[in-house]
């Protein structure tokens, strides 16, 4: 058994709390967030039920992602149209620019705070 295998495996939960296991070794009936999401499931509010692990040579770590019981998720509820509705404002809210006032045409990214076009007049006055 390599090292980072040992690291990553513990059935029990003694080490970690939770059972721990190595990245593409989960036990069945139990899946992600993303993986329930797939299935039309979602956690719905039971507690995580063990987690896979994987080393991260980039980042020096290790990445961890936690896993639900299949057989204790709920569907996904469905959207209403006053969610739709909500959603699709606060879209086109994120796709207003704060500068110039202008619908950018896609979701502005909170990072630059402006459009495209605004950041790079503010890149260019700078220069």
């Amino acid at each position: 058994m390599s090292p980072a295998f040992g690291k990553c495996y513990d059935p029990t939960g003694a080490r970690y709390g939770i059972p721990t296991y190595p990245w593409r070794l989960a036990p069945d009936g139990h899946a992600t967030r993303r993986q329930l999401r797939a299935r039309g499931l979602r956690p719905g509010g039971q507690p995580i039920a063990a987690q896979i692990m994987r080393a991260n040579r980039r980042r020096g770590g290790v990445q961890v992602a936690y896993l639900y019981r299949i057989d204790q998720a709920k569907p996904v509820r469905p959207m209403t149209p006053a969610r739709r509705a909500a959603l699709a404002k606060a879209n086109a809210a994120q796709r207003i620019c704060l500068n110039c006032g202008r619908d950018a045409g896609y979701r502005i990214p909170r990072s630059h705070g402006m459009c495209g076009r605004c950041v790079h007049h503010e890149e260019q006055r700078a220069a």
